[in-house]
Formats: C-alpha cells, structure tokens, sequence
C-alpha cells in the first residue's frame, strides 16, 4: 500500500453534506460548516472563494478548491463588491440569513440538495464538506494550504457529471452513492495538486515514488506491527543498510525508526478513538508489546496517556 493511499483510507466521506447552489450575479454565500475539509467547484460560471483570514483565490468553471480547517470561508461572483450572503450554511446542514433566522425552505430550496434564487441561474455551485479527525488525516490536512486550487482537467469531468447528476436524484442509496463520489474527485483532485509545480507536497508523497525510499514504506505501511529493523528496510529496498538509512533521512527529514515509531503512534491515536479495543490489543495491532510499552510511548509523544486521549476524544464527540 502506498503512503497516500493508507492515508486517503483514513479520510472517507460518511453523510458528507453535498449540495449545490444556483444563484446570479451579484451573489455571495458563507460556508460555517465547521468542517475539516471542504470540496468546491463552480458546475456554471466562475467565483472567487473567499477565506476568513487570506486573499481571495480565483476558481474558474470546473476547477476544483479544497479548503482546510474549520474557520468560515465564502464564495461569492465578485470578492471586490461588498454583497451581503444569501445565507449562511451552518454545520447543522441548514440556511440562516447573517443573524442566525432559519430561512423558511420555500424561499431558497429548489429541489434535491439544492439550494438558491432559481433553477435557471447563471451560476451553479457544488461543495462536498468532509468532517475528519484523527492524527492520520492531520498528516494530509497539515501539508496542504488553507486554500488549493486545481485547474480544469478533463479526466476529472467525468466524475464531476456524475456527482452533478446524482445530486439532482432522490432514490435509495443516494448519500452512499454521493460519498463515494465525492471521494473519488477529493482523490484525483489531490494527485493532481501534488504533480503541479507550485505545489509543496510532503515528503511521504515524494518518497512513496523513490525506488530505495518506496518500497520500504509500503512494507511499513502494509505491516506496521511487524518488528521492523533498518536492516530489514534496506532489504525490502535491495540496498545497504547505510545507504537506506542516509536516502530516507534525506526524503523524510527523519530516520526510518523514528518515521515507524510516528505512524504507530497515528495509528494507536485513531484506533483509540474510532474502536472499543482494549489498549492491550491496539498496542499489539500497531507494534508494541503492550499496553505498557505503548502508554509510555504514548505519553511521552502526545503528553497524555492513552486511556486519557479515549476519553478527551469521547467527550469531543
């Protein structure tokens, strides 16, 4: 398994809020979702997304921004003029005007997971928001910027007809079919960004590519409880056990022990929030003798015991 998709398996739509909105110049619309991640593209017309903190970042039709981070964002036809929102999209999934009234749903709704003015508007707008956690999704989510723009590529068009087309249905399996979808442009759209130059991919995604580097990374990630040792790296590498080390410090920015010992760590988090598991079976899952060996890791990584981070985690949700 190659590092980013270990992480892309860590980050999946379930009940993704996904909608579209079809509006006409002038037009603004605010996002307060708090979501972790949210998808956008303009199906007609073009926009400028607008984050709370940041300068304005221009999406033409069919290019495809993602937003990190919880913080309001907007969109709006014209980022100089000062339009007040339609409404505002809350994380409840509802619309409000900007003194937090529910709008009445005869005055915005116009059909299934549509939202706007009129069905003949000049501009059509779709967003997929994602509300991820964990530390594994944080490896992706704290390498990207606040706002990324990939350009209109034809390989992607494909998807983005058939995310447009099931939104306007209303059958059963509709929001797993949505999901699913979604994450299928979240994961083209991504591989593209980290290809363009001006993007500043993390050091996994490059090193996943390097003949040395590669394989031994997708034995970690394919076996991470496994008792790796670097000279069994530089094996699954085919090269000396110097040589190997010396590459992957230069790509990661850290030894190969110390990269292990991190995923474990990001793993151990996730499973402590997702799973009922004793800590005894996480700890075994991810590597460690036992609960014992991975509450002092644990603690001594994240300043908090395990059984600690479980309950912080389930109060959060």
């Amino acid at each position: 398994m190659d590092t980013l998709t270990d992480v892309l398996e860590h980050i999946r739509s379930a009940g993704a809020l996904i909608g579209q909105n079809l509006v006409s110049p002038p037009w603004s619309i605010r996002f307060d979702e708090g979501a972790s991640m949210t998808l956008v593209t303009m199906l007609r017309g073009d926009a400028w997304v607008v984050p709370h903190e940041g300068q304005p970042v221009h999406l033409r039709n069919r290019d495809v921004a993602i937003l990190t981070g919880s913080q309001p964002f907007s969109v709006t036809s014209d980022p100089d003029r000062q339009t007040s929102p339609l409404y505002v999209v809350t994380e409840a999934g509802t619309c409000t005007d900007e003194t937090g009234n529910v709008l009445a749903e005869e005055d915005i709704y116009l059909g299934v997971r549509t939202c706007g003015t009129h069905l003949e508007a000049e501009h059509a707008l779709l967003t997929g928001s994602y509300i991820t956690a964990g530390r594994i999704a944080d490896r992706l989510l704290t390498s990207l910027p606040r706002v990324l723009v990939v350009p209109h590529r034809h390989q992607r068009q494909a998807l983005l007809h058939l995310l447009e087309s099931e939104i306007e249905r209303d059958e059963p399996g509709q929001q797993a079919m949505l999901d699913r979808l979604l994450d299928l442009v979240l994961i083209e759209t991504l591989r593209e960004w980290f290809s363009l130059p001006e993007a500043s991919a993390p050091g996994w995604y490059h090193a996943t590519r390097d003949p040395v580097v590669g394989p031994a990374l997708r034995a970690i990630h394919d076996e991470p409880a496994r008792p790796w040792t670097v000279g069994m790296l530089a094996s699954e590498a085919r090269v000396s056990r110097a040589t190997f080390a010396r590459r992957f410090s230069d790509l990661l920015g850290e030894p190969p022990i110390s990269y292990l010992a991190g995923w474990r760590l990001c793993l151990a988090s996730d499973l402590l929030e997702r799973t009922d598991d004793t800590i005894d079976s996480i700890a075994q899952q991810v590597g460690y003798s036992g609960a014992f060996a991975l509450s002092a890791a644990f603690t001594r990584e994240y300043d908090v015991r395990p059984s600690q981070h479980r309950a912080l985690s389930a109060r959060r949700t």
